[in-house]
């Protein structure tokens, strides 16, 4: 918003708040960027675990469920034995993969920024790394 905005727009519900909500939860984007970026917009349950360390299993499924019900992905199921699960991109998960990649080639190329920003409480990165 640009300074002198009407106060309006800065209600909960406006676009920019809205937009932020994809990138409230990490796995959000980091799964919408590993989907586009490695698996060509489509990937089974588990290739997507092992494309993103740190995720446990039980997060991965929470976030792909979240992310299905608000429309950025879909599930298949194939009726194989055991029945394969694949997640693929919508076309609205195709929309918001640029505003992504657009933040993840800014943290790209001002990783020196990143490094002089203090430790919060709350990261995982630790002093040094």
């Amino acid at each position: 918003m640009q300074p002198g905005t009407d106060e309006r727009e800065w209600r909960e519900d406006c676009a920019p708040r809205r937009v932020l909500e994809i990138f409230s939860t990490k796995w959000t984007s980091m799964i919408l960027h590993t989907l586009h970026a490695l698996h060509d917009g489509r990937a089974r349950t588990g290739v997507l675990h092992r494309s993103l360390p740190g995720i446990s299993k039980k997060m991965l499924v929470q976030t792909l469920r979240e992310m299905e019900r608000s429309g950025l992905i879909d599930r298949h199921v194939k009726g194989t034995v055991p029945p394969a699960v694949e997640y693929s991109l919508t076309s609205l998960g195709h929309r918001f993969v640029g505003l992504v990649d657009l933040v993840y080639d800014w943290g790209r190329q001002n990783s020196d920024a990143l490094d002089l920003l203090q430790e919060r409480p709350s990261s995982r990165r630790k002093s040094g790394d």
